[in-house]
């Protein structure tokens, strides 16, 4: 039986961190399972780390749907949230319901969009209809040309403020948890303490309520320039599932993220 979405409001109120990682297909969807990962994120990083592009702006629902679908017949506990990819979901909260009940009948039992403010509306429409709904704020990658490249975000005191915003008002609209990306780690301490519903930090410091890697930079396998945040899990270990419970073991005991993993 699959791990809920109360299991992990539960972990949250009792201060026990919450495991996320990205995962993409069956195997690996196994391995993580039996290794004690509770979610599996199916992101878009997949345009890079599987695709081989140099953003995740190319991947498209359809991508989406087929990763899902793998992933969903390789893992058994695990919840499964899946990446609603760029334009599937800003043009109006009825294009996201479409796009994020296809995901939904594709084996998720999540969907993640990335937005502050501006998507309220639609995480609203989305929940109220029967699709829960995983936030992201901070470093957003669908909205790179933007900001300018992958960098850290909420560092100037407007800008951190606007980010805590963000955060309540997606937690107002009905969002069940929300991903805090490359943030000062002050500020990610500051909105989880601000949120009832749990928060999950990829380079956000160690006072989230869980974290998050892609699966491939701890496995140490993608080429691309490593962000600050990763750490390789295979370095010392002699299989990739021992890799995988360490990674499990660290973030459930505090151990990761360490302070240089933090902005």
């Amino acid at each position: 039986m699959r791990h809920t979405l109360a299991h992990f409001a539960a972990l949250h109120r009792s201060g026990e961190k919450i495991v996320m990682l990205t995962c993409y297909d069956a195997s690996f969807a196994a391995l993580c399972d039996a290794a004690g990962v509770e979610i599996l994120l199916v992101g878009d990083s997949l345009g890079m780390v599987v695709q081989g592009h140099d953003s995740t702006l190319p991947v498209t629902l359809e991508d989406m749907e087929y990763h899902v679908r793998m992933v969903a017949r390789g893992s058994q506990k695990a919840l499964i949230v899946a990446d609603l990819p760029f334009a599937s979901y800003q043009l109006s909260p009825q294009q996201a319901y479409s796009n994020a009940a296809r995901l939904m009948v594709a084996g998720a039992q999540l969907v993640k969009l990335e937005g502050g403010r501006a998507m309220a509306d639609t995480v609203r429409f989305l929940v109220e209809r029967g699709i829960p709904v995983c936030g992201h704020v901070g470093l957003v990658p669908q909205s790179v040309h933007q900001l300018g490249g992958y960098r850290v975000q909420g560092k100037t005191e407007d800008s951190a403020h606007a980010l805590l915003e963000d955060a309540r008002v997606l937690q107002q609209a009905g969002a069940a948890m929300l991903v805090l990306e490359a943030i000062p780690a002050a500020l990610a301490k500051q909105v989880t303490g601000a949120l009832a519903i749990p928060t999950i930090g990829i380079g956000a410091g160690k006072d989230c309520s869980g974290q998050v890697l892609v699966l491939y930079d701890l496995l140490g396998i993608y080429p691309g320039r490593k962000a600050r945040f990763v750490r390789n899990f295979m370095s010392g270990t002699s299989s990739v599932s021992d890799a995988i419970r360490q990674y499990v073991a660290a973030v459930k005991s505090g151990a990761f993220p360490a302070p240089e993993h933090a902005f």
